[in-house]
Parts: C-alpha cells; structure tokens; sequence
C-alpha cells in the first residue's frame, strides 16, 4: 500500500463516517477534510474536526504507521506543530506536540470498504506498463478526457518551469530565452542538452553583432560548439576555422568541446552539425526570435517559420568533409516537434510570468491543431488500451500520464485509476 491511498480515502471521504473514535475513545466528526498539498508540510490544511465536543481547525497528517511520524522526523518540523488529526492505516505508536500534548490519532483501516481496498491493490500490483489497460474499457469518457487535461496542465507547467529558469539566467532577456529555447529544441532530445550550453556559451547580442554575415554566425556556432575540424582542404573549412579563430580572440570566447554531441544511431538528418547550420540560418533570417515566435497566431504561419533551408554547404552535407545531396530543411514532424517543444513552453512560461491566460488558451490551440506524435508511448496507449490519441494535445498529454502516472504506479493522482477504484465492479 502507498500513502496516496489514504491521501485519497481522506479527500474523498470514502470511509464509514458512523462511529468514528479517536484511539483514546473521543467521538470524532469531520466537519472539513481541509486542502490537499502537495508542497512541503502536513498533507491536508484548513481542515475543521470535532474531537469529544471540541471543534479544531489546523492541519491532517497522514501516515501508513504512526511510527512514520518520527522516522520523517515531523516532531523537529515547526510546520507539523499546528496538527490537529493524525490519520493512519495502523496505529503503532502515539505521537505528541511539543508541549507534550498527544496527537489524537484515527485509524482508517476499521473503516474502509474492504472491496475498494482490493480494487486498489489489483491496480497497484499490476506490473503492465499500464496498470488499468485490462481495466480500460470500463472507464467513461468524461474520465478518459479529465486524465488528459490534467497531465497536459502539468506538462505546461513542467516546461513553463524550465523556460522561466533561463528566462531568469538571461537578466528576464526574451529574445534571449527564446534563442536558448529554441537550441534545446533543435537538438531533438538526443542532443538537447549539448545545443542548449552551445547557446549558453555563445549569447544571442553577440550573434547579432554580425547579423549580416552568415559565415561569421556559423562560425561561431560550430567553433564554440568544438565541431571545426582541425585540418582540412576544403575552403569552407578553412574560412570557418579564421573566422572563429578571430572572433574567439576579439570576444575572449571558451569554447566547449566535440566530445559531447552524439552522432551514433542517429540519421544523417538529425546530426547536430545540420541542426547547429539550420539554427544559424534561422538566427541569420529573423532578428526578432521571440516576437517572431509569439506574433504568429496559426500552426501553418510558425510552420513557415520552421522551413528553414541551411548554406549551400549544408546542403550538400550532413558532416564536415562527407559530401551528400539533400535539402537540408526540416521535415514536417520535425517542424512540429519543434512547435511543440519551443513555441507552446514559450506561451507557457509567459502566461505564468506575465499572469495572463490567454497565452495558456494559445498554447493548448496550437496543440489541437497539430497531429499527434508517433512514438513508442502513444503507440503503447493505442495498442494496450484503444485511447484515441488523435492531436498533439492527446500525444502530449498521454506522454505525461504515462511517465508521471504510470510508470510510478501513482494510479490514485489520475482520474482514471480513482474513477477504477470507485467504482462499484472490476
């Protein structure tokens, strides 16, 4: 058993109110269950109980074992002095405030509906990717719907976090944090990382100082990114190399090293010596990133945005020296994962800092009209439970539940696993 289990049983209510005692015998009523947190502290606040006549307001702790009161070391907290109800699975030992006073404890188990214990357990000891998959069909749509809604929320706010981290790290810059951003972005997960310090090492107003030259930008880029080959016979090379090397010194720039970007089991297309070319390019064409980014209001128009093409050379290469005829531009779910995953936590982050919705509205619409991702989790939904992943909000979304839902077996934080575990049959 999990503690979200009486976290549960406790919001819901979803025990016999008839008769409940305190363990030293006082009749205990609940006027108010409180407020779930899910922060630092006791885990419900606000809460109003009577206790032997006497009406208390403050704060539930909930514990497996009330001994697990002193193995989380509560009694030196100051946030658990204002508890007024201990509620326990099993009650093993008695606990006390710091005047000495003891914690009236409620022992949950004596008043549970023992079918609902099982039905909670036949989730939790199911080891299938997904827990409820066997379960699936049973589940009504309005609940299938709310799951999806709420991981997708706290998607947004996952990614809105991490922007509003550079954001700050960028003196509150949005040009700049857009610039950083979309580099994450570009690396396409695999190199994610790697793009995202090249960016950090290498500030969008220096880049700009030589907007007009895309030779100088790419310079830049692919020098500090360690990517110029040491020696070389091709032109292009040599004119990258003595660019860098002079802008490195006029800049005092350190740069990073090849050793960290990842090649292997990548195709060609997704190398980041082409991604690093195609954000060049992208710097090189729009001086403006984040209100290029958020002044378009459809798909298509940030779409436009993405088609980008690289240098001649680049299009003539995947890597330095090995020559191969392609494009060089961004196919078409290339460009949407990179609307999903710069363009929406942009919308994310600034309805959060600016405190207005309507960029939140933007973001959830430009995930409904975008097709829904193809990979190995949302064929996972489709194939063990028949959701209908249709847009790039039902792919985001079950990506969410899946990873922080699923695979934590934190049933009771989806309305699906909560809708299983009410109802009235398995």
């Amino acid at each position: 058993m999990q503690e979200s289990f009486l976290h549960f049983l406790w919001q819901f209510q979803y025990f016999s109110s008839q008769g409940l005692q305190t363990t030293d015998g006082r009749q205990l009523q609940v006027l108010k269950p409180g407020i779930y947190n899910s922060d630092a502290g006791p885990d419900f606040t606000q809460a109003r109980i009577v206790v032997g006549g006497i009406e208390w307001a403050g704060n539930i702790e909930m514990h497996l074992r009330s001994s697990d009161w002193q193995v989380h070391r509560h009694q030196q907290d100051k946030a658990y002095e204002n508890v007024v109800l201990h509620v326990v699975w099993e009650h093993n030992l008695s606990v006390h405030h710091p005047d000495g006073t003891e914690i009236p404890v409620l022992i949950l188990e004596s008043h549970t509906d023992k079918n609902l214990l099982s039905r909670y357990q036949t989730l939790l000891q199911n080891m299938a990717p997904i827990a409820c998959a066997s379960q699936f069909s049973a589940v009504k749509n309005i609940h299938r719907r709310q799951a999806l809604d709420k991981a997708l929320m706290s998607r947004l706010h996952t990614k809105a976090i991490f922007v509003k981290e550079l954001y700050q790290n960028s003196q509150q810059h949005w040009d700049e944090t857009a610039y950083q951003v979309l580099a994450h972005a570009f690396g396409f997960k695999i190199n994610s990382e790697p793009m995202l310090s090249l960016a950090q090492s290498l500030p969008l107003k220096l880049l700009y100082k030589h907007a007009n030259s895309l030779l100088q930008i790419e310079a830049l880029l692919f020098g500090q990114a360690g990517l110029i080959p040491l020696q070389s016979s091709d032109t292009y090379v040599e004119d990258l190399r003595r660019e860098y090397l002079f802008l490195k010194h006029k800049y005092q720039l350190n740069n990073t090293t090849a050793t960290q970007w990842k090649f292997l089991r990548l195709r060609p297309a997704n190398f980041p010596t082409l991604r690093i070319a195609q954000l060049a390019m992208l710097i090189y064409q729009k001086k403006s990133l984040f209100s290029s980014l958020l002044s378009l209001q459809k798909p298509e128009e940030i779409l436009t945005l993405m088609d980008i093409t690289p240098s001649a050379y680049w299009q003539k290469h995947y890597h330095f020296g090995k020559e191969s005829n392609h494009e060089g531009s961004f196919g078409k779910d290339s460009q949407h994962n990179l609307l999903i995953n710069s363009v929406v936590p942009l919308l994310s982050a600034c309805a959060e800092i600016k405190n207005e919705h309507q960029y939140i509205e933007h973001a959830v619409f430009l995930l409904e009209q975008l097709p829904a991702e193809n990979n190995k989790i949302t064929r996972l939904w489709k194939s063990e439970t028949g959701l209908d992943i249709r847009t790039a909000f039902d792919s985001q979304a079950s990506i969410e539940l899946y990873n922080h839902s699923c695979c934590e077996h934190r049933c009771l934080s989806c309305p699906i696993g909560v809708s299983l575990v009410k109802q009235k049959t398995v």
